[in-house]
């Protein structure tokens, strides 16, 4: 990996045709690429994903081919409406197909709420942890006909906060990915050696 760019996996909790959650992904997306990031956007109105079953789920195509999407990633952008204080159901359910995949790795949260979105971050931070990955000490939220308007980022201070974001995604992607490939093929103890081959 270069000391310029990282790999970034950008999902799309949403599956509302007029999603402003798409809107601000696609816009952090664009500028990562320009910035030299290798993206990849997982949207699920394009690549629908279904309910995670656990006895049928491991041997199918689909979950194969998302597997690596997700294994390749040195940072997963979260990207959810706030439904009821709580994160999307089609966010869960992505969230709900990985552990191991997530492990040592970066989590950064952008949330679409009227209210903040606090909860919301709280409990992906809280997946992060069970997942044993690192999330960013704070989330970006955003609201509809403010921050993002005619399918535009509309606001200084969102663009403000997504550049801010992007700046340490990338520096802490780096940093993390680099620690997590010496822990997987090293020899000194530490909860990245169950990775081990």
């Amino acid at each position: 990996m270069s000391d310029t760019s990282c790999n970034v996996l950008l999902v799309v909790g949403s599956l509302h045709d007029a999603s402003i959650t798409r809107v601000v992904v696609k816009h952090l997306a664009d500028n990562l690429s320009a910035d030299g990031c290798e993206v990849n956007t997982l949207d699920f109105i394009e690549d629908p994903l279904p309910l995670f079953n656990p006895d049928t789920v491991w041997e199918q195509d689909y979950y194969l081919l998302l597997k690596e999407r997700v294994a390749a990633a040195d940072v997963i952008v979260l990207g959810t409406p706030d439904y009821h204080g709580s994160i999307s159901s089609t966010l869960k359910n992505f969230l709900d197909h990985f552990w191991k995949e997530f492990t040592g790795k970066l989590f950064a949260t952008i949330v679409a709420s009227h209210e903040k979105g606090l909860t919301v971050h709280d409990q992906l931070r809280t997946v992060a942890r069970q997942c044993y990955a690192w999330s960013m000490p704070y989330g970006v939220s955003f609201i509809e006909k403010i921050d993002v308007k005619n399918d535009q980022v509309a606001s200084d201070e969102l663009r403000n906060r997504l550049e801010m974001l992007q700046h340490d995604i990338q520096v802490y992607g780096r940093l993390l990915a680099n620690q997590r490939a010496s822990d997987i093929t090293g020899t000194a103890p530490g909860f990245l050696a169950q990775l081990r081959k």
